[in-house]
């Protein structure tokens, strides 16, 4: 699990609850209404923005905000590296019983291309494809919590004007304006919470979370069209430590480093 995300939500709502109660008292912040407009309210927004079967396949995606992948850029890495040198030594045929123990699905469909001989530019081409659609996938994902964003805040402007007009229609007894005005108020305030302390957050890590696996499965793409193309292991050792940053070359060796 990313213990990171988990981390920064409560965190979040720690700091947020603890500058309430140092400031005031936390009973003035609680509002059923208020809570139900703005959640309620939100959802029943992206229920509308969303056709039903591809929520549920939105909502499967955003668990990646929460798991901590196993593979990283460095062991993709060196098992291309070693798949090189099987082929190098045994030819490409060798490669499949290498494929049918690969974990990573994506690694084992390309090796299984490679395996029964298909055009370098057509392997090129199907890997490249499901990379666009893992994308539009995730961007998906963030889309629902951008979406959460948008509508939080929405919603809890929603009730801000609601609870203003409840008040301005009882300004013959002055002493319901605070209180009026106060849930009035409230309802932007979790709208705020809800979008700043939870959506936006959750999108910006679906964000890292993609950009880390897109990297990681074009560096399986350049690395497999390498060994189809017969290129020796220590030049495809270089060509990939390029998708990587420096710092975490030194766990390939210090060949090839000019920095």
């Amino acid at each position: 699990m990313d213990i990171t995300t988990l981390m920064g939500i409560v965190l979040g709502a720690g700091l947020i609850i603890w500058g309430i109660v140092t400031s005031g008292d936390l009973g003035n912040y609680v509002d059923v209404a208020s809570i139900i407009l703005v959640i309620g309210g939100t959802i029943t927004a992206v229920l509308a923005s969303y056709p039903m079967e591809k929520l549920k396949k939105t909502l499967t995606i955003t668990k990646i905000a929460f798991q901590n992948r196993s593979h990283s850029p460095t062991n993709i890495m060196k098992e291309i590296i070693e798949l090189s040198s099987v082929a190098r030594r045994d030819g490409l045929l060798a490669l499949e019983e290498a494929g049918n123990k690969a974990e990573d699905e994506f690694l084992k469909k390309g090796i299984m291309l490679i395996v029964d001989g298909t055009d370098p530019e057509l392997v090129r081409n199907i890997m490249e494809t499901e990379l666009t659609f893992l994308e539009e996938r995730h961007a998906d994902g963030r889309g629902l919590f951008d979406s959460i964003a948008t509508f939080a805040p929405a919603f809890g402007m929603i009730g801000t004007l609601i609870g203003l007009i409840n008040m301005l229609q009882g300004l013959d007894d002055p002493s319901t304006v605070g209180p009026q005005m106060s849930v009035a108020l409230i309802t932007t305030f979790y709208g705020s919470v809800l979008a700043n302390a939870f959506g936006m957050p959750i999108s910006a890590k679906l964000k890292v979370k993609s950009k880390q696996e897109i990297l990681m499965k074009e560096l399986i793409v350049e690395g497999l069209l390498s060994i189809q193309a017969g290129e020796n292991p220590r030049i495809i050792e270089e060509k990939l430590k390029t998708f990587i940053p420096p710092e975490l070359r030194s766990e390939m060796g210090n060949s090839g480093e000019g920095e």
